[in-house]
């Protein structure tokens, strides 16, 4: 038997689909943060040795996608799949890095939320023995977030303290079944809501209801409770959206401890001015792939939640005044003696 469905929203995987390896890498301030010295990869500047920040965030999750494969002890001719996503129009990172890979690929889109998207997809996959590994990868770069999204870095615009900082980082997971790995037992796929938020520069505002909605469907669907969990992680709420969310969940019946963090805060140090904290596909991509998976081998926990969130806006959305719809899906990891 395989992946079964629980609840309304929850799949529960049967077998023991293991994250083989992951890889992160990280940009100047990435590397100067919390996790710094976790990371693969730490590069000197924005630009990745490339001409244009874009083609330096292709760099990225390409040196992540690779770097995962060769510490699984993989060739590229062995991944059945490579499912990816990113925040420029037409996932142009991933597509790009699946053309330079030559893996069968499918492109997934969830804005910030893919980390979560692509893993829980991958892990299906191999599950239900359409592949024997799978890839999942994410990307993000401040400067070209900042160039589609809101201004040309060269504006020199002003934000308020409600403002993220976009983490320029990408990472990447190898799945396929192992009994002696973490593995992935649980994928909530969260529904799309919002709180009635327009501001571009509110982000964590805006996606706390769907964390918070995605969390306690997780519980719902699984029976668990938050004390089940030595860590529950939100992927970008930050210092503005976590509260919030902590509060629409205790409204809910569920107290949450000091397990329940957010990876926006645990990417830098307070003093790197980010505003409320970090954001982007590479937030819950660089902390999850380039710490958590490393504190689960070890046995530093036993059993985490990832609830990665997205705000599924668009420029055009925005600028004709819609609000921001958001989406979160969680994945629970746990460690193969859990």
């Amino acid at each position: 038997m395989q992946t079964r469905h629980l609840g309304s929203s929850t799949w529960e995987y049967l077998q023991p689909v293991a994250l083989l390896s992951s890889a992160a890498v990280g940009g100047p301030m990435e590397g100067e943060g919390k996790i710094g010295s976790e990371l693969d990869q730490v590069y000197p500047d924005l630009y990745m040795g490339q001409d244009t920040w874009e083609k330096a965030e292709r760099q990225m999750m390409q040196d992540a996608v690779f770097t995962s494969i060769k510490k699984a002890n993989l060739k590229l001719d062995q991944i059945g799949v490579y499912l990816a996503g990113d925040l420029l129009n037409q996932n142009i990172t991933a597509s790009f890095t699946a053309e330079a890979s030559q893996i069968p690929f499918m492109g997934v889109y969830g804005a910030c939320s893919t980390s979560m998207l692509s893993l829980s997809l991958s892990a299906a996959l191999v599950d239900a023995g359409f592949v024997q590994y799978a890839v999942a990868g994410v990307s993000s770069h401040n400067c070209t977030a900042e160039k589609q999204y809101r201004y040309p870095t060269e504006y020199g615009g002003q934000k308020p303290d409600t403002a993220q900082w976009t983490v320029t980082g990408a990472g990447a997971a190898v799945l396929g079944i192992d009994e002696t790995k973490p593995r992935i037992r649980y994928a909530t796929i969260g529904r799309v809501t919002d709180l009635g938020i327009k501001n571009p520069f509110d982000m964590g505002s805006a996606m706390a209801p769907a964390a918070a909605q995605t969390i306690a469907t997780h519980f719902q669907d699984t029976g668990r409770t938050p004390a089940d969990y030595d860590l529950i992680v939100t992927g970008d709420l930050a210092s503005v959206g976590h509260p919030i969310c902590k509060e629409l969940l205790q409204k809910q019946g569920y107290v949450m401890g000091e397990q329940f963090q957010d990876c926006g805060m645990m990417v830098y140090h307070p003093d790197q001015n980010v505003f409320a904290g970090g954001s982007g596909c590479a937030s819950s991509a660089v902390v999850t792939y380039g710490h958590l998976v490393k504190e689960l081998e070890k046995g530093t926990y036993k059993k985490i939640l990832v609830v990665a969130t997205g705000a599924l806006l668009s420029p055009i959305s925005y600028q004709q005044g819609e609000v921001i719809p958001c989406v979160a899906h969680a994945v629970a990891m746990e460690h193969p003696h859990a």
